[in-house]
């Protein structure tokens, strides 16, 4: 009796495919493309995971620079004032608060002026 894998190397190739759908062109259906493009795609993934945190906390500063100079204060000065009047909001929550609630970001800026005044 002769032994075969074509089985488990049709689960394989059908596993490799599954996870390349939506791929472009022959990279998703093509079992040599494809095991190329997933490696790449799963190394890129990987950095990616870790460059997010580095996107996201710009995204962050780049809202609250914006908010901060309808409200006639530069970014970096906002910081400052607010360091050292010991407020300790972080750069996310500062982030939202000035998309969705101006009225409470303005007296957090006003709070940061003080802390440069004295």
């Amino acid at each position: 009796m002769r032994v075969t894998n074509s089985v488990a190397a049709r689960r394989r190739t059908k596993k490799l495919l599954k996870r390349c759908k939506g791929f472009y062109g022959d990279r998703k259906n093509h079992v040599k493309l494809s095991k190329d493009a997933l490696m790449s795609a799963l190394s890129f993934n990987y950095r990616h995971r870790k460059l997010r945190k580095r996107d996201f906390r710009s995204l962050w500063i780049t809202r609250i620079g914006a908010a901060a100079k309808i409200n006639g204060i530069s970014y970096s000065k906002m910081m400052n004032g607010m360091k050292k009047m010991g407020c300790t909001i972080n750069r996310k929550a500062l982030a939202d608060l000035a998309v969705s609630d101006p009225v409470a970001f303005a007296g957090i800026v006003g709070t940061a002026k003080q802390g440069l005044v004295a």
